[in-house]
Order: C-alpha cells, then sequence, then structure tokens
C-alpha cells in the first residue's frame, strides 16, 4: 500500500508544539492524527528556535469549528482509502472464486 506524505504548514506545527505543551504530547498526536515522534521532533525544532512562521506571514486563529473541520476532512480521506482497499480485495476474492 502506498503511503501518502502529509506536508504541514508552519503554522500547524507552531499550534501543535503550544498544545501539546499545554495538554500533553500523546493526547494532542491522537487528537490531530500525528505520529508522536513527529511532533516531538517539532517540539525540538521549537525549542531550538528553527520552526517559524515565514516572513510576512500572519498567525491566524483558526475556530474550533475550523480545527474540527480540518481532522474531519483528515479522517474522511482515511476512511476512503479504507473503502478503496476493501474494494480492491472484494474484487481479487471473488475472481478466485470462479
Amino acid at each position: 500500500m502506498k503511503q501518502v506524505r502529509v506536508h504541514y504548514s508552519n503554522e500547524f506545527k507552531i499550534k501543535a508544539v503550544e498544545l501539546s505543551n499545554q495538554s500533553g504530547v500523546k493526547e494532542v498526536g491522537e487528537q490531530l492524527k500525528v505520529n508522536l515522534a513527529t511532533l516531538h521532533f517539532w517540539r525540538k525544532l521549537h525549542r531550538d528556535g528553527k520552526l517559524k512562521l515565514e516572513p510576512g506571514v500572519k498567525e491566524k486563529q483558526k475556530s474550533k469549528e475550523e480545527l474540527e473541520n480540518v481532522q474531519l476532512k483528515k479522517e474522511l480521506y482515511e476512511v476512503k482509502q479504507e473503502r478503496d482497499i476493501l474494494k480492491k480485495a472484494l474484487g481479487i476474492f471473488s475472481k478466485s472464486d470462479r
């Protein structure tokens, strides 16, 4: 199965780090569906001062609805991938019955 590489914006990374400082890495990782090792790496970059917003980019506050929307879109993408895999498997197994 081919994995899709996800590119997160620096704004997202900074917000995730700030949230993880408040409520813990494990909880934030589960909520945002981000690997814990990745979140720890972002925290290290932030601590070293290497994780910053690009110049000219304003920090935009996202509402809870916007954050929920992003999370739901990600979950929908994952469910569609699972559905497509199951469809392919069904097609393979139904051919072998003939």
